[in-house]
């Protein structure tokens, strides 16, 4: 067990010597994070206002118009642009830039004629041809503002008319007007439990940072094999092979180094991206740790099996950023398997990276249990056992061993 911690610690205490670890481990998957988190909107695209807006001209001075006025304002569906210094003519050219989905002019006497129950049209300028889908949704809200207009004014009509006391037109006005802001049948939209636990985690980040950290977890292999690499070409590997430390000792002091630096990789981006990105990774703690702890595994015995095969420094990068690019790609960390065919995703799933995002996305994404990353962590565990026997196999095997 010494010779397996010494070995260990002799690899440690290498590898921190070198930036390169740094730079791969901790500042590539965090730059990278940031790049991939702006690309797909995980960054200040949460508050921004996704409401169509519409100029608004009034050529009508009335209680009434003023009324309609404050309804657009208020309105769910379209933001208002009612720049007084711009004409007709100037919005127009706007919805003809496409900078709004349509512009509303409210005629003269437009609030008398409302008063009076007359026939009024809003005059309403848009491009229906630029997006049918926006002018629909603008024509739904303006005829759906105008009849609560009118409504409320018919209702005050016929309270004053049935001459109520104290019920006066403003008052009943104000108070049907009031009273869609608490209509009495409203639709709540919910969720389940395990999605209402998410709501405050970044979505866009809950996919690109756990596909950064494996990926360059992968990528900072490169240095680990080269520790490897480089004992076996000062002969420092045969030389302790002449003591009594067997191979298996040997393979078992590389891993236990390279899962500790994965691992302490892990951790820190881990507890980075749920307090800085606020990925949501400690919602369910003892899973996050779980799959951490198994993509460590798998990931630090392909480490160990690179650096058995590479007879070269040069031989050690191909191996490490080869495996990485394909395993990242096809294992969904750049683009979710989910948005892919059903080919793809099988696919996927021949590479530990894609099992490896079904874990941490059980949790930080979709909002589940511990229960649904035990397959994942299973299959991590899998490939870690693999990929340790075909390193101690060559090991074995080595005609340099």
């Amino acid at each position: 067990m010494l010779r397996i911690l010494d070995i260990a610690f002799k690899d440690l205490l290498q590898l921190s010597r070198d930036f390169k670890v740094f730079m791969f481990l901790l500042i590539m998957p965090v730059v990278f994070t940031f790049l991939f988190g702006y690309a797909f909107g995980g960054f200040g695209g949460n508050d921004s206002d996704s409401r169509l807006p519409i100029g608004y001209l009034s050529q009508d001075d009335h209680w009434v118009t003023d009324e309609l006025h404050k309804l657009l304002d208020k309105s769910d569906v379209v933001r208002l642009q009612d720049n007084v210094f711009l004409s007709a003519a100037d919005f127009e050219q706007l919805v003809a830039d496409g900078d709004l989905a349509a512009v509303v002019i409210v005629p003269k006497g437009y609030g008398k004629a409302v008063l009076k129950n007359k026939t009024v049209r809003l005059n309403v300028i848009a491009d229906a041809t630029r997006s049918t889908q926006a002018w629909t949704t603008v024509e739904a809200e303006l005829l759906s503002l105008t009849s609560r207009l009118d409504g409320a004014v018919r209702t005050a009509d016929i309270l004053e008319d049935m001459d109520l006391e104290g019920v006066p037109f403003d008052y009943a006005f104000e108070q049907t007007i009031s009273a869609w802001d608490e209509p009495p049948i409203t639709i709540r939209e919910t969720s389940s439990l395990a999605l209402e636990d998410t709501d405050d985690v970044n979505k866009a980040l809950a996919h690109t940072a756990p596909g950064m950290m494996q990926q360059f977890a992968i990528a900072g292999l490169l240095t680990a094999a080269q520790v490897i690499v480089a004992e076996r070409k000062s002969r420092t590997l045969q030389r302790l092979l002449t003591t009594d430390t067997s191979r298996l000792h040997v393979a078992l002091g590389h891993y236990l180094a390279i899962f500790l630096l994965i691992f302490t990789q892990f951790a820190i981006l881990i507890t980075f991206g749920q307090f800085a990105l606020k990925v949501g990774y400690f919602r369910v703690p003892n899973a996050t740790l779980l799959v951490a702890f198994c993509a460590a595994l798998c990931i630090s015995a392909l480490g160990l099996l690179i650096g058995i095969l590479a007879k070269s420094e040069e031989q050690a990068v191909i191996f490490s950023l080869v495996p990485m690019f394909v395993f990242a790609g096809l294992g969904g960390a750049w683009v979710p398997l989910e948005v892919t065919g059903a080919t793809f995703q099988v696919i996927g799933h021949f590479t530990p990276i894609a099992w490896g995002m079904d874990g941490f996305e059980n949790i930080v994404a979709r909002g589940l249990g511990f229960e649904t990353v035990l397959l994942p962590s299973a299959a991590l565990a899998g490939y870690a056992l693999f990929f340790f026997t075909l390193a101690v196999w060559r090991l074995y095997a080595s005609e340099e061993g």
